[in-house]
């Protein structure tokens, strides 16, 4: 090797310890950049072509070798909107172009990060600490399934959620054998039963009978309570409903346990104006128990209650809702009481679930799926282009996008720390500059063994 290669092997040296070093240094400077991926540094050996014996070590070339598939520590956020994944995929996400008529213009461009400090802008969309917009899939709300193909960039919408009606309610209990009503006696056969010769009208037909207020009081000491539930009309106004049953019929007095389920349709009535309406249905117990005839809904029709019209409302108990077992109390005991309607409620925030969809959550409890968040792999992470705010876009080396909206690796209230190690960093830094102060020490020799070559001409 002559001293010229000598010399221009060193320079190559210098230079790439020099890129090593411009690595080191963007790394250490984005320790705390949220998401970061940092860049380390290969070596490659640049041999000249010569004969076998005749070859030398040759010049260094660096190259940079990303580190897309390594990644940071997840800590835990105060924010809802804040997103970690916890696996290999990445974000995708959109870049604002321009605003027209008031409207946020996008690029239509897929970008790719695991930078998840998205926070709700002005105009409902999802923007993290970069300035890269989210995109998903929208949700139909009526149905709860995706309702789309193509991700679009996420938008929330503030408004008010409508009040949803009560259609339905979940109603499951059991009923005693035997009630415990103010007009029980233990001594009196059938005392257990409603009588009807003590009412006005026959309140035990089903879907005609009818409680008067002036038949009220009798009425309660013949039967028990079943449990209230709040429902709602169709503006979202809450009412109280009240349930109680009534035995009408046992194998003693008829041929087998028959009890009829009432509500209170109207608290303030007066003498011969109806209170408590029959809901319709016999329901006669074998003696195990169980229903015979099944029943596992109810068809409540023009229900009212307090003069608010709250139209039909299935009473569903499904397979083996209402039962009939011995209770020593004799009450009734509600393993499950609920309804489908809810009021109007004002928006309140946006979180992110379990299963990767955008919620939104409102003041009267309610919560509403928007979105499904989507994200991308790569038979190729690190072939990634890097650019900047931790976003990557695609390349023919890194092969394209594979999306998927399962959800997985989504976590909530999170966020994905640098995967710098800054003692790592400082270990390659002190070996960088050894190395480069080991190639300066080169360009002196060889420029020293030039100097002697001229003075020996002199």
């Amino acid at each position: 090797m002559g001293i010229y290669a000598a010399l221009a092997t060193a320079v190559s040296g210098l230079q790439a310890q020099s890129f090593a070093l411009e690595n080191i240094s963007g790394n250490i400077a984005n320790s705390q950049t949220t998401a970061f991926k940092r860049t380390d540094t290969g070596f490659v050996n640049m041999v000249a072509e010569a004969a076998v014996r005749r070859q030398t070590s040759g010049a260094v070339q660096a190259y940079a070798m990303p580190t897309n598939d390594v990644r940071g520590d997840i800590i835990s956020s105060t924010s809802a909107t804040d997103m970690a994944l916890n696996n290999s995929s990445f974000f995708v996400v959109d870049q604002k172009t321009g605003v027209n008529d008031g409207q946020a213009l996008f690029g239509g461009t897929n970008f790719y990060t695991r930078r998840g400090d998205f926070q709700v802008d002005a105009s409902g969309y999802l923007v993290n600490g970069a300035g890269y917009y989210l995109k998903g899939l929208p949700i139909d709300t009526g149905t709860g399934n995706i309702s789309g193909s193509v991700p679009e960039v996420i938008k929330i919408d503030n408004a008010f959620l409508p009040a949803k009606a009560t259609t339905s309610i979940d109603y499951k209990l059991n009923l005693p054998q035997i009630p415990q009503t103010v007009a029980y006696d233990a001594a009196v056969p059938n005392s257990d039963l409603l009588v009807v010769g003590d009412y006005a009208t026959d309140p035990t037909t089903a879907g005609t009978g009818t409680i008067t207020a002036a038949d009220s009081e009798t009425f309660l000491n013949q039967s028990i309570s079943g449990g209230a539930i709040t429902v709602y009309s169709t503006s979202g106004a809450p009412v109280n409903v009240q349930m109680r049953w009534a035995k009408v019929d046992n194998a003693v007095a008829g041929t087998a346990d028959t009890w009829n389920a009432f509500y209170l349709t109207d608290s303030n009535a007066t003498g011969g104006t109806t209170q408590w309406v029959n809901a319709g249905q016999s329901y006669v117990f074998a003696a195990d128990g169980s229903l015979n005839p099944a029943v596992n809904s109810v068809a409540m029709s023009s229900v009212s209650v307090n003069g608010v019209s709250l139209g039909s409302i299935d009473l569903r108990h499904d397979a083996n809702g209402v039962t009939q077992f011995d209770d020593s109390n004799g009450t009734t005991q509600v393993t499950a009481l609920s309804q489908n309607g809810f009021s109007a409620g004002q928006f309140v925030g946006v979180t992110i679930n379990n299963n990767g969809r955008i919620v939104t959550t409102y003041s009267n409890g309610e919560s509403v799926e928007r979105a499904q968040i989507v994200t991308a792999d790569f038979n190729a992470s690190n072939q990634l282009k890097k650019l900047d705010g931790g976003t990557f876009a695609s390349t023919s080396e890194s092969g394209e996008a594979i999306f998927n909206n399962d959800g997985n690796g989504i976590q909530g209230s999170s966020l994905e720390a640098s995967n710098t190690d800054i003692s790592e960093e400082f270990t390659k830094l002190i070996v960088t500059q050894q190395a480069y102060a080991a190639g300066t020490r080169i360009v002196t020799t060889s420029d020293e063994m030039l100097q002697e070559a001229l003075n020996m001409v002199r």
